[in-house]
């Protein structure tokens, strides 16, 4: 019983960081310095290691997954996927 009282308790202080996701539209994406500004202001900063399609750019829309730090914001980016692709300007994505 006290083996699992113990294992119960370090599981719960193990584990203060959990994985959380978002998605958006891009506003901008600089490559230099992989910073990535979303459509409701929110600004990324991501590692450079991180797979980012080449083609990512205004418009387009990303799911982000990343690993929250409690109330200190975001540990880490651990995966980008675009979404979709924004239209070219001039084109009428009507149904």
């Amino acid at each position: 019983m006290r083996t699992l009282l113990v294992a119960a308790c370090l599981v719960t202080v193990a584990a203060p960081a959990f994985a959380d996701e978002t998605e958006g539209h891009v506003l901008a994406f600089d490559r230099k310095d992989h910073v990535l500004v979303m459509a409701d202001m929110t600004v990324w900063t991501l590692p450079s290691d991180l797979m980012v399609p080449a083609d990512l750019g205004a418009g387009d829309r990303v799911h982000i997954v990343y690993t929250s730090d409690g109330d200190n914001g975001w540990k880490s980016i651990d995966a980008l996927h675009r979404l979709a692709v924004a239209l070219p300007p001039g084109t009428d994505g009507g149904s």
